[in-house]
């Protein structure tokens, strides 16, 4: 059995607390205190990258927004993190689809490494969805950061982004059976 990676759970654990984190501080702590989690983000990812270079630009993304937030002592750096990351997510879901195989059809031949052509159009499909998503998360995640409270940015970034990510996880999973059904029928 594989030995967890404990660097990269961790920064996922953080990640994905990150937001409620950020709300529940605020009020209590300065941002540059809170900028400290952005560091521990930002240096658990980059020990993390010596495993992996794909890690390398979320933990590069948390120390550049962490700088201003101890320069400037403000919040808005640290709320702008979850912008960055679907960014660089949108940014490596485009960029597999200039430069095939894309990222969902890459996923795909780890378990079934000959795919047909209806499944390599269809991986194409999903990873031109998922850029969907990430444009539109980014874009709701900087508006919640720019204009709305601390509370809401938390809401949405922290819950409603996850939920979504969630329902468009099963609702492919969803389509895909049916259409393998399709397709063996």
């Amino acid at each position: 059995m594989k030995k967890p990676d404990l660097p990269n759970l961790l920064g996922t654990l953080l990640i994905l607390l990150y937001p409620l984190l950020i709300w529940s501080a605020h009020g209590r702590l300065e941002p540059r205190q809170l900028a400290l989690l952005l560091l521990a983000i930002g240096a658990v990812r980059l020990f993390a990258a010596r495993l992996s270079v794909k890690l390398l630009w979320p933990g590069l993304a948390a120390l550049l927004l962490a700088a201003p937030a101890l320069l400037w002592n403000d919040l808005l750096p640290l709320k702008l993190y979850p912008v960055l990351i679907s960014l660089g997510m949108l940014a490596l879901f485009g960029y597999s689809l200039v430069r095939p195989p894309s990222i969902i059809e890459r996923l795909a031949r780890l378990r079934d490494p000959v795919l047909p052509p209806f499944a390599i159009a269809y991986t194409r499909r999903v990873t031109q969805v998922w850029c969907g998503f990430f444009a539109l998360n980014g874009a709701i995640a900087l508006g919640t950061a720019l204009w709305a409270s601390p509370a809401v940015w938390s809401m949405y970034t922290g819950l409603v982004s996850y939920l979504i990510m969630g329902i468009l996880f099963a609702g492919e999973y969803l389509v895909r059976l049916y259409l393998k059904r399709q397709q063996h029928a």
